[in-house]
């Protein structure tokens, strides 16, 4: 059984700063499912995904957002899996 990751980011904005992570994931074999939702905008979203994702295959799930970064938060409430979060630079973090 081959291992799967999915890849959050809070917005499409930060597309090119989270396509390193599904790219070294891929580089080494992990499926990289790449999503975007944002724990403000859609959280219902966020909390049915992950509330899956475990049934759905996933190992792990990386989130990567800016601002206030609660994706992270917000995902790892819904799930056992390990979240792995990454802050983002934008807004006060610059």
């Amino acid at each position: 059984m081959g291992y799967k990751v999915a890849v959050l980011m809070g917005s499409p904005n930060d597309a090119d700063k989270m396509a390193p992570a599904a790219a070294t994931l891929e580089r080494y074999g992990v499926e990289a499912v790449v999503q975007v939702m944002s724990a403000h905008r859609s959280p219902a979203a966020v909390s049915a995904f992950v509330s899956s994702a475990r049934d759905a295959g996933y190992s792990a799930i990386i989130c990567g957002a800016g601002m206030a970064a609660h994706l992270a938060g917000a995902a790892a409430a819904h799930t056992t899996l390990p979240v792995i979060g990454v802050p983002l630079s934008g807004g006060a973090i610059n």
